[in-house]
């Protein structure tokens, strides 16, 4: 698994294969800030809609691509408020029903940590729906449990569910890690 970050011209280029991604991972009933049914139009249109941010340096956004399907993505949200630049948000971590299993979320967090430590990031923060299987995934990962929120966003079927915040201090780089992304420049 090689996990590429995307330019804007590339996000635009798989929004298609980013959509049906998101609209099977909504049906499914993963809560990601969208209602279901969520059309391949609306989940299209959406992902285009990030490409200005990607292209400013406010987003970066990862995808496994394989062939006619993408098999996972996940992004890092930059704060562009000047006491704030040490930190990020990931966002949207997704993995196919059919991809999940071989490491691949795991994959896709190593990439995003190595760049946001190229880009300077020392913490990083993200909340997920409560008991859902991502919370075993960001414990297995180093994140900590910052606190739960109630009723603070609906699954895809309306429901009001719980909400978990995690973070996660990035320090020295281990050297057993090697990235495979070396950032450019974070702002433009």
């Amino acid at each position: 698994m090689s996990p590429q970050r995307l330019s804007a011209t590339e996000l635009l280029d798989s929004a298609d294969l980013l959509a049906a991604l998101l609209a099977d991972v909504v049906a499914g009933g993963a809560s990601l800030g969208f209602l279901a049914p969520l059309t391949h139009g609306e989940a299209a249109s959406w992902w285009r809609s990030l490409a200005p941010a990607v292209t400013e340096g406010r987003l970066a956004v990862w995808a496994e691509l394989d062939g006619d399907r993408c098999l996972g993505t996940v992004s890092l949200a930059f704060t562009d408020k000047p006491n704030g630049r040490h930190r990020a948000e990931v966002a949207k971590l997704m993995v196919h029903p059919a991809a999940r299993g071989r490491g691949l979320a795991r994959t896709l967090l190593t990439r995003l940590e190595d760049a946001a430590l190229d880009a300077g990031v020392s913490l990083l923060v993200l909340d997920t729906e409560t008991d859902s299987p991502a919370e075993s995934l960001y414990h297995a990962a180093g994140w900590t449990r910052a606190g739960e929120i109630p009723d603070y966003a609906t699954d895809p079927a309306g429901t009001p569910r719980p909400t978990t915040l995690f973070y996660k201090r990035l320090g020295a780089r281990d050297p057993a890690r090697t990235p495979q992304y070396r950032s450019a420049a974070r702002y433009a």
